[in-house]
């Protein structure tokens, strides 16, 4: 860094936000966790950059292109402060929790799954689609893994926009030669003007990366023996095409390359990607989204979710099962155990006319909802103030489970007091094992009927008389009577 800062733990900023700890620095910034004074319980990432003043309009320029854009895998810009006297200017925008892709690899690259690299692939394509179809479109310029953000729900966050620039078709090279060496496209060394196939180029450098375990970023005869055996061969002629020096041999929109990836996959296995079923479901049916968050972790969540999701499949049409957690492995256990593919790359399964989805990324989500399913449950996990609660708060019936011991009922008040700013009137409260006492408690205390008590069900995947009755209760209004099955029992392999 040339520049010190002129921040520190305990500085407020603009009376409002109080500096926390330094996240990271680099280039001419640092990045501050700062924790707003008057929207209690707030966080946000403060960027400060310094520059000279004939360069203050770089930053303003970033800030003003932030405030126009909206998209959940790019931070969303809430405040800006002006470049003062020494030519420091603050950004203020949302603090995503998580690690950078750069990070993760050299951490934990036991995450780098073939899965986790094509959703990588799809995740940024799908950005970088958003970002080239805005008026004038806009170049990122500096796709590498340390500008990608993985949240705990392993999803993608694209961070930085400090050399980003709106395309000028007039311009025939860039004025200032910007990017990271062995990711970016050769025309920002000075060849040309980047444009969107700048942008995959360095996506094609990214996933290649991740791809030869960090050996490689860049296309080279005979590279196709170091990419790992378990992606997609299919994928091979799609980042060699990707990784072309001319720009007009590479894809030539983001569209063209996000469609090129799916083929790939779907073509080696069965899809990661929910795109068709082959559900016989009435397709003009929208599907209803039923979300179930826990109040604290061990309240039976999960367990309650799957419950839920076979109960609406026995009334028949599709059903999804979606796991959307922060804690990936008990849907992937429940595969191994159910008999499912043993492709790293094949995340769904189904048991008993539901659809399990693992590890599922909102991205992802959005696709299900675009498919043949009459339902779709999501099991969130719990409640840590995390950035599934859209999820839930969006969902057609959202469903909080707590726990129903008698010195654990208060979980539930506390959820709904911090959550007291949102509509509450169409929650559904569930109290696994909770008695009668505790329910009507509940009830009075939060004033709403739409509290039940779940009977002991050491088997969510099977019919249950009881659960059936207390889950018709809350589903009466969309669904009939419960239809008996035959009993679904686990073959070990």
């Amino acid at each position: 860094m040339i520049h010190s800062s002129k921040l520190a733990y305990g500085m407020v900023l603009g009376d409002r936000y109080r500096i926390e700890q330094k996240l990271g620095s680099g280039g001419m910034s640092h990045v501050y966790l700062a924790h707003d004074l008057k929207l209690l319980g707030r966080s946000w990432a403060i960027k400060e950059s310094v520059s000279a003043p004939s360069q203050f309009v770089n930053v303003a320029d970033e800030a003003q292109m932030l405030i126009t854009l909206s998209h959940p895998s790019l931070p969303r810009i809430v405040d800006f402060f002006e470049p003062d006297a020494e030519g420091f200017t603050y950004l203020v925008m949302d603090y995503i929790e998580g690690i950078t892709l750069d990070q993760q690899f050299k951490k934990h690259p036991e995450y780098i799954t073939a899965s986790f690299i094509m959703r990588c692939a799809d995740q940024l394509c799908e950005v970088l689609e958003y970002l080239h179809d805005r008026e004038p479109p806009i170049v990122f310029r500096d796709m590498k893994p340390s500008n990608v953000m993985v949240t705990p729900m392993q999803d993608m966050r694209l961070i930085d926009f400090g050399i980003a620039r709106n395309f000028k078709p007039e311009e025939t090279e860039d004025t200032v030669k910007l990017g990271t060496v062995g990711f970016a496209a050769p025309e920002q060394y000075g060849s040309g003007q980047t444009d969107s196939r700048s942008d995959l180029y360095g996506l094609g450098a990214l996933i290649l990366y991740l791809a030869t375990g960090g050996h490689y970023s860049e296309w080279m005869p005979g590279m196709e023996k170091f990419i790992r055996s378990d992606l997609p061969r299919g994928i091979i002629p799609v980042l060699r095409k990707m990784l072309q020096q001319r720009p007009i041999d590479r894809f030539q929109n983001a569209t063209e390359a996000r469609e090129a990836i799916r083929r790939a996959v779907q073509e080696n296995t069965a899809p990661i990607y929910p795109n068709s079923f082959s559900s016989a479901v009435n397709m003009q049916q929208a599907t209803m989204v039923v979300a179930v968050i826990g109040t604290a972790s061990g309240t039976g969540t999960t367990h309650t979710a799957i419950a839920i999701a076979h109960y609406l499949a026995r009334h028949g049409g599709g059903v999804a099962l979606a796991e959307m957690n922060g804690v990936p492995g008990t849907f992937a256990r429940i595969q191994s155990v159910a008999g499912g593919s043993s492709n790293p790359l094949d995340r769904k399964f189904q048991i008993q006319h539901v659809d399990y989805w693992r590890e599922s990324a909102r991205a992802e989500v959005v696709n299900l909802l675009g498919g043949s399913y009459r339902f779709l449950v999501l099991d969130l996990g719990c409640y840590k103030d995390n950035e599934r609660l859209e999820e839930f708060l969006r969902s057609d019936i959202p469903i909080v489970v707590g726990s129903g011991a008698e010195w654990r009922y208060q979980d539930i008040l506390k959820f709904a007091e911090q959550l007291q700013r949102h509509p509450q009137n169409k929650w559904h409260y569930c109290l696994p094992l909770a008695t009668q006492e505790v329910t009507q408690r509940i009830s009075k205390e939060m004033e709403t009927q739409q509290v039940y008590a779940l009977p002991w069900q050491p088997d969510p995947f099977d019919q249950h008389a009881q659960m059936d009755t207390a889950l018709q209760t809350i589903f009466n209004s969309i669904i009939p009577a419960p239809i008996k099955r035959k009993k679904f029992r686990f073959s070990l392999r």
